[in-house]
């Protein structure tokens, strides 16, 4: 089953984009509201029956941990709209593989080792490049818009800060894996909560296109929850490299189902990107 638990997370997380952008008449509010509320509701039947322990202060950093996912995830999900989901993932995955491990480096001290940090910063320098090569658009398309991408990579920038503190917060935390994934959702369904609040937006809790969306919620839970079972079996690195794989689904997903459009120099550029993020992160984790 380790294998299985090994490859789940790439799977779950590749074809979460493509449910996402299937999902006619949907909006940003749909989406991440039906992400977010099939989530919880997955974390809480695993919580129901595995009855782990929780701490106060386990379920609250969890739960700001979820809260920062949100703002992620609502960037990334605009960005779909915007310039595609061939485009987006590769730029938002290698963002988050570029801060992950420095918020390691500064703040828990990873990379300890001269070899380690030699690989580590190669590996960064290569994400950066991959991510560059990947923005590439092409003229004459509604994503080769100049302006159109320039506002959404800044957005995606601004945004993955979320996605990168998310996923730092849990290595502050010391407590079971499952209780960790509940306290997240809880704080994903709070913050998407106050999110539709502001926004004026609390009708669309009870819209179709709402629950339509709860698909990506179930693979995006699945995944994770398959991704903390694979860190146990296969260990921390391999586990996180392998799940990067979802940048290739994703990408190639989006040319090949939602025939998102490249021309001939655009699609090369994308694929010598995704080599590089993989490369990149693998250098990052395994060395």
């Amino acid at each position: 089953m380790k294998y299985v638990y090994l490859f789940l997370p790439a799977i779950g997380w590749g074809l979460m984009p493509l449910v996402i952008a299937s999902v006619k008449n949907s909006t940003v509010y749909n989406q991440i509201v039906g992400t977010v509320a099939a989530s919880f509701i997955f974390g809480a039947i695993v919580m129901a029956i595995m009855h782990p322990a929780m701490s106060w202060s386990l379920f609250l950093l969890s739960a700001l941990g979820g809260a920062c996912w949100v703002i992620g995830q609502v960037g990334q999900y605009i960005s779909y709209e915007k310039i595609g989901v061939s485009e987006t993932m590769p730029i938002s995955t290698g963002l988050q593989l570029i801060g992950v491990p420095l918020v390691g480096v500064l703040a828990f001290g990873e990379w300890s080792s001269p070899q380690a940090k030699l690989y580590g910063f190669i590996g960064i320098l290569v994400l950066i490049i991959g991510v560059v090569l990947t923005s590439f658009t092409d003229r004459g398309t509604s994503e080769g818009n100049k302006s159109n991408q320039v506002s959404t990579i800044i957005l995606l920038v601004l945004t993955s800060l979320g996605y990168i503190t998310s996923s730092s917060i849990p290595k502050a935390l010391h407590g079971n894996s499952v209780s960790i994934f509940f306290g997240q959702t809880f704080g994903m369904l709070v913050a998407v909560f106050i999110y539709t609040l502001v926004t004026k937006n609390l009708h669309v809790w009870k819209e179709k296109s709402t629950v339509q969306s709860g698909g990506a919620g179930i693979l995006y839970a699945i995944a994770a929850l398959a991704y903390i079972l694979s860190v146990q079996d296969n260990g921390v690195n391999m586990a996180f490299v392998i799940s990067q794989l979802c940048v290739v689904i994703s990408t190639l997903g989006g040319l090949i189902f939602l025939r998102e459009k490249k021309t001939r120099k655009g699609l090369i550029f994308t694929i010598a990107g995704l080599i590089l993020i993989i490369g990149g992160a693998m250098l990052t984790t395994l060395f």
